[in-house]
Parts: C-alpha cells; structure tokens; sequence
C-alpha cells in the first residue's frame, strides 16, 4: 500500500520554500508598515467557541466541522476558521484595553463534499484586523 497526501492537500517542497518566504516577507513588511500586530491562534478549540460563534445551524457548525472528545471528555473542534478564536483570544487577554490592529495567518479546516479540503486564509490586510 503506498501512502500519499490527501487529495487537495499539498506539500511545499524544499525548491519552493524560498518563494514563499519571499512573499511571507514582503507581506509582513506591508502588514508591519501599516500597524498591523500578529497573532498565531491554536489549531483546536472548545467546540462550543464554534457553535456559538458561528451559530449551531450553519452548515460548518452541522456538516463541516473536525469535532472530537479529548482525553477528558471535552468536545474539541479543529479550527474551521479563523475570527472566533482571535475574538476569543482578545477578550481573553484584555487587548481591549489598547488600540490594536491584528493580522493572522489562518489554517481552516473543514470538510467540503465528503473531503478534507484544508484552507489557507490570510486575514491579512482584509480589513478584518480587530482594532
């Protein structure tokens, strides 16, 4: 049996890396110009963070979310995406209390169809920063 990567999904090889640093980079120096601050969010959450946020009868909330009990008993969700948790982590540790404008990478990962179809988001730059 040979194993390969999941359809839809990619590997960034080596020869290619340096094409995406550059881009990364320049894009952060953009993000950086403009006062945007990075913040790198767990890849799962409580599931609940999910349901409420988005709301328990939307289509990723029924059909589309990677959901499963942890050691515990706890429902956990693996992210699909990106604006609950960063709401979650401002409130959290009372960036309130600043002016500031956030920009994150975002891996979201639902499932589409039947398939695993693992998005790469930047919320960067969208005008969906939280100031």
């Amino acid at each position: 049996m040979r194993i390969q990567a999941i359809r839809g999904v990619k590997d960034i090889m080596p020869d290619e890396i340096e094409k995406w640093r550059w881009v990364e980079n320049k894009a952060n120096q953009v993000f950086t110009r403009y006062g945007f601050k990075e913040i790198r969010l767990p890849i799962f959450e409580k599931t609940k963070l999910f349901s409420r946020g988005i709301g328990e009868t939307t289509d990723i909330v029924e059909k589309e979310m990677y959901t499963f009990e942890d050691r515990g008993g706890e429902k956990v969700t693996l992210r699909p995406e990106g604006t609950a948790s960063v709401v979650r982590a401002f409130i959290e540790h009372k960036m309130y209390t600043s002016q500031t404008v956030l920009s994150w990478p975002n891996v979201s990962l639902r499932t589409t169809s039947g398939r695993t179809v693992p998005t790469v988001l930047s919320n960067r730059g969208r005008g969906n920063g939280i100031s």
